[in-house]
């Protein structure tokens, strides 16, 4: 059984940069895959159908460096895990929001809720097989 989609899930930190050491990169990949088993129903099945990966990330101050950087630890951490391997993903979806540049979204999710609400800093995942979904539709 594969888990339903969209997956939703919240990752405690700032997420860490490609170029971050390896012992960084190994401790957030493996609070990413915590977060995503919390996430995911007992007993599902990697997914193995094509796939597209909403990033949100959530400083609580200005984020440094470039964020395209971050998202392949995310990535990589979810083999194996949410997925068979992240070649499936054929759609990413990257967004900063530093405080002083949030915006209001219209009806989010409840994880997404949680996410905006959160006073420390946090990451925002969402996997879903729905390949042209519209973002758009959450901004007010």
């Amino acid at each position: 059984m594969w888990p339903d989609l969209p997956l939703e899930f919240i990752i405690e930190g700032t997420a860490i940069s490609q170029q971050g050491s390896a012992q960084a990169k190994e401790t957030w990949k493996t609070t990413i895959r915590h977060a995503a088993r919390r996430a995911l129903p007992e007993g599902s099945w990697l997914i193995t159908d094509p796939l597209a990966v909403t990033i949100f990330l959530f400083p609580r101050t200005e984020m440094q460096g470039d964020i395209d950087n971050r998202v392949k630890p995310i990535l990589d951490a979810m083999i194996a895990c949410v997925y068979s391997d992240d070649a499936l993903v054929e759609r990413i979806v990257v967004q900063k929001f530093e405080p002083q540049r949030l915006f209001a979204f219209h009806d989010p999710s409840t994880v997404l809720a949680e996410a905006l609400d959160a006073s420390s800093p946090v990451v925002y995942i969402r996997v879903t097989d729905n390949l042209h979904e519209d973002l758009a539709t959450w901004v007010a």
